[in-house]
């Protein structure tokens, strides 16, 4: 039966963005198809993220507020990334290389520290009952996203444009 703990959907999630980036750095692969997946799920994951877990975790006193605020921030930086690859037309170019090596480092950095800080906290402070609930929230809002195709060029370029201001 899969987890409806929110702290293992959240980490399957960061698992199968690291087996997409595998993908894109392969030459031989469909290296659009792979991208216009990724594209879904890290607007889809960062998003439920933000709408359902972070606000529930800042409750917490044993949860930092301010590594709530920091994984915010470097969301918006990872959908900077992201919409500078999704602009790359040619996936064979150097372009494509450099861009997605960006994404790469934006996106690692990010899940390396939310699995190590809020994640964490998550599972030392959060009740079993309460993360179950909150990955049921966190499930919902994200297959919502995903269903609103919420990682297309110009969605992603709207986010990074609202998150500017």
């Amino acid at each position: 039966m899969p987890s409806t703990d929110v702290v293992e959907l959240i980490l399957q999630d960061h698992r199968r963005m690291e087996d997409l980036f595998r993908t894109m750095r392969n030459a031989e692969a469909d290296r659009a198809a792979a991208l216009g997946e990724f594209a879904q799920l890290l607007i889809a994951h960062a998003s439920a993220e933000e709408d359902e877990v972070y606000p529930a975790l800042r409750r917490y006193k044993n949860v930092e507020g301010d590594d709530v605020d920091h994984s915010v921030h470097e969301h918006h930086e990872a959908n900077e990334a992201l919409l500078a690859l999704l602009e790359v037309e040619d996936t064979g170019s150097e372009e494509w290389d450099e861009k997605l090596e960006d994404l790469v480092t934006a996106v690692n950095h990010h899940a390396d520290e939310e699995e190590r800080t809020l994640l964490n906290d998550a599972r030392e402070n959060v009740a079993d009952d309460r993360r179950a609930q909150l990955g049921e929230a966190f499930r919902a809002a994200r297959a919502k996203y995903l269903e609103d195709r919420c990682g297309d060029v110009e969605k992603v370029r709207a986010l990074v444009a609202s998150a500017g201001k």
